[in-house]
Order: C-alpha cells, then structure tokens, then sequence
C-alpha cells in the first residue's frame, strides 16, 4: 500500500454505446444497445438510458428487446472504438510510463512513476485534467479512481460512475471496504460469493472479522490468504506497462446452427484467417493451434495442435484448424467456432514454408486414402446464405456509409431489398433519413469518422495542460461531477 493515492484508474463510461452517441447525433440522450443483433446475440455495452430499463451487458440481445423495444440497436464497430482507446491510452501514456491497459477503454496509471503525482492534491489535480483532456481529445467521458493500490482504485472509479472522479485516502480502507458486498473484491465471482454467503459471510467486514485460518478453509489456501489481504485493504500489485497476452483467438455465434460440413469447414477457415490477421496485428506468432467447437446441445471441445515452431502463416494455422475439425463430431449442429493460437513469441520460426508443404501433404494423402467417389455423385453444396442474412451482413445497423449525393451517413436498419439510411455527422445536427434498394450504386460502405473534428492539442501533456473545468472534489470517498 502506498500513502500516497497515486495509482490511477480510468474506466470510460459505457464506451461503446457512448461512441455511438457521439458519432450519431440523433441517438443523444436516447437508449442504445450494441452487440450481436441475432436471434443469439449478446449485448456488448447499454448506455445509461438503457441501463436505466433494464438492460445490461452479456444479456441476450433478445431479452434486452424486451425490455427496450424503442432502443437503438446496433452492430460494434470496433475500428472506431480502437481508434478512440488509442487517443485515450496516448493520453495516459504522456502521465506516465507505467500504464497497464486491461481492456480498449479501462487501464491502470501510476501517477507516481511519471513523476505527475505524489500527494493527495497532486493526484486529485492530475485525475481532474485527465478527464478534461479524454473530453476534449475524444468527446466522451471518463470515471478516474485514485487510491494507493490497484484494487482500491478500481473499486473508486466503480463508485465515480458516470462521469466523475472518486479519491480515497490511504489509511481510510478499512473503513470504506467494510459494509461493500463480498463480490466487490477481485477473484470473488458468483460460485465464490455463493460458497461464502452459505457461510455467513456477505460484507468484506465479515471477511475481515473471519480471519485468515478460516478463510483458507472455505476457499482454499492461495485464494484464503488473498482474499483475507483485500478484506484488510491490502493490494501490493505493481502497475505493469506491458501485459503480454498468452493467446489470441476469434470466435463466432451462428444465428441457425450449421449442419454442412462444408460450411463448418468453410467458416474455420474464415477464422483462421481472422485469428492470423489479429496475431500479426500484434506483431507475434504462436506455436499451438486451439480449435473450439460449441455443439446444438450447448457441449464445448476443444482441440489443438502444437507445431514445429511459432508461425504467422494463414495457410498453416488455417490447414492445422481444419485437421483438428477433422476430429470432431458435429452431428446435430453447431452453434459456435472458435480458432486461437497459443504458446506466443516474438519470432516466427524459418521454415514455415516446410509446415505448410508438410500440412499439403499430409492433406494429399488423406485425400488419396479416401474411396473413390461415384461418377454421378454430386458435390456437396455449401449451405446458401439467406437473403435477408446477406443483407445484414452487408448493411450492419449503424455502420458507416457514403452516398455520392448525400454525404456520410450510418445504416439505421435494412431487408426486405432496403436499406434505410441516417445522414449526420459527429458534432452537427440530427440528419434525414432517406431509403434506398439494397444494391444502389451510389451507395457505399465507409469508414468511421473521428467523433472530435478539431480536437485540443496535447502534445505538450502534461507539461501545460488547460485549467480543469472540473468541480471541486473532497478527499476520501468525494467526488466530482461538471
């Protein structure tokens, strides 16, 4: 624990659906769901209005329609969400040295390291003009905890929800944690909180009053000694910069499961493909292949193939994905396809070109061993899209399009061989709406515009930041709001 509240973390409010709200400004104030628009879709993230109705996130898209009928549902877009955590992640990088992103919109800063904070009023200051800057630099809004530990700042931006900043004061933990649900500390999930609260056990102060020896004998060892240290407020983890992920994978829901082979084929080699593309993106390879399978009735496998040496090659990640499809049995459907890559490097090993020959070969002799397939026998077809699926996986709601006559606009909703469109822009006005056939020439998809046309200049951060715009924000447990 530190004593000074220098650990910094900053949680943007409901990023995704208040991207949209910036970028659609007929959509302001108004409830906005984004995710999976399927039968089986999930929600990525609610705005508050919606919240305020019920919805939340990984609920069933379905579900939220129900309870949000009149919301705007959208598809994510995540170029425009990558793009804006850049801006933002930018930012905390000019505070600090030490920034330890978890997530495209949530990261932990230590103030101290980058020299900007060493006391209570440091701290406040730097945290007020952060949230001044992301306003400015992006038009969205963000929560900032500041604590002596990371979980404890943590928890603070979790009470500075929406849109403030939240200061707790080393020495006042104890106190604070208290009366909190047992399930506001890390690592206590459902199962977790459940086992305790059989044992009488729901506030972090019956943690804490509990003792250690019996906290290890509820939950085990390593997680009792752990968790008897949140109970006390006792977080030593270091803000790391670099968290060096251990796998990258891809996976898709389907709104009808597949039944053809073929099309199972076809779409894990999709994935492969996409899963490579995210590996290079991140300038890696990896050595073993990781092939998931969530059949009709729910049951998940797993599959995987460790190769000669680290790659990046679609073609050999693509190949090893289909020989481990090979193995499985998807009789009766499938719901969902997953391909990952782990064991991850730096480095690609030199004879790719060697694994993928030899995954030729391989597949050309399977095929060779194979009975030989009767002269009239037909090949079989990959199961045809429907019209209304091409369409949406054409024109997703509330993606981007162009019109040579009309500008820049996003898909308000598309079938029936239409397309109804929405012409605005970040920052003007509320736009028409005009519908066009499906296949019109003019129309076109495009790409996201930046939700902040001119935004402040901070390449000087933090040596001359703006004066904050910010309230006035008291020490432990305050907070401020504009």
């Amino acid at each position: 624990m530190r004593p000074a509240p220098t650990i910094l973390h900053l949680d943007m409010d409901a990023f995704y659906a208040s991207a949209e709200q910036a970028a659609k400004p007929s959509l302001r104030g108004k409830a906005v769901v984004v995710g999976g628009l399927g039968p089986r879709g999930v929600v990525a993230t609610a705005s508050y209005e919606a919240r305020v109705l019920g919805v939340h996130s990984a609920m069933p898209t379905a579900q939220a329609r129900r309870l949000a009928p009149n919301a705007a549902y959208l598809v994510p877009r995540f170029s425009l969400y990558r793009s804006v955590s850049e801006q933002v992640m930018e930012l905390l990088g000019r505070l600090s040295p030490l920034v330890e992103p978890l997530s495209l919109d949530e990261a932990f800063v230590d103030l101290e390291a980058g020299g900007v904070a060493d006391d209570t009023v440091s701290a406040r200051r730097t945290g007020e003009r952060l949230r001044t800057a992301i306003r400015e630099v992006t038009g969205l809004n963000g929560s900032v905890g500041l604590a002596g530990s990371k979980m404890l700042a943590k928890i603070a931006s979790e009470q500075a929800k929406p849109d403030g900043l939240v200061l707790i004061e080393p020495g006042t933990e104890r106190e604070l944690l208290a009366p909190m649900s047992v399930r506001t500390l890390p690592g206590v999930g459902p199962a977790t909180g459940d086992h305790l609260r059989r044992a009488g056990m729901t506030t972090v102060n019956d943690l804490a009053e509990a003792g250690e020896a019996e906290l290890v004998r509820l939950v085990g060892k390593a997680h009792g000694h752990g968790l008897y240290r949140m109970a006390l407020g006792l977080d030593d983890r270091p803000v790391v910069a670099e968290r060096d992920a251990k796998s990258v994978s891809v996976e898709d829901t389907f709104d009808v499961d597949l039944h053809d082979r073929v099309r199972v084929r076809a779409e894990v080699e999709r994935l492969a493909v996409r899963c490579v593309e995210r590996l290079r993106s991140a300038d890696r390879s990896g050595r073993t292949v990781v092939l998931k399978v969530r059949r009709y009735d729910f049951s998940t496998l797993t599959r995987s193939e460790t190769l000669r040496g680290p790659t990046d090659d679609p073609t050999v990640v693509r190949e090893a994905a289909a020989r481990l499809l090979e193995a499985v049995d998807t009789t009766g459907g499938v719901r969902l396809l997953g391909v990952g890559v782990t064991g991850l490097a730096d480095f690609t090993q030199e004879d790719l070109f060697a694994q993928a020959a030899d995954a030729r070969e391989r597949a050309a002799r399977a095929e060779v061993s194979e009975k030989p397939v009767a002269e009239d026998s037909k090949p079989v077809e990959e199961e045809p899209e429907s019209a209304e699926q091409l369409v949406g996986r054409r024109w997703p709601a509330g993606h981007d399009v162009r019109h040579t006559a009309h500008g820049h606009g996003w898909v308000q909703g598309s079938g029936v061989g239409r397309v109804t469109v929405r012409f605005e822009e970040p920052g003007g006005p509320v736009g028409r709406v005009v519908t066009f056939r499906v296949d019109d020439p003019e129309l076109s998809p495009a790409d996201p515009l930046p939700l902040v046309r001119d935004p402040v200049d901070y390449s000087s951060w933090p040596a001359s930041l703006p004066k904050s715009r910010s309230g006035p924000v008291s020490a432990a447990g305050g907070e401020s709001r504009p």
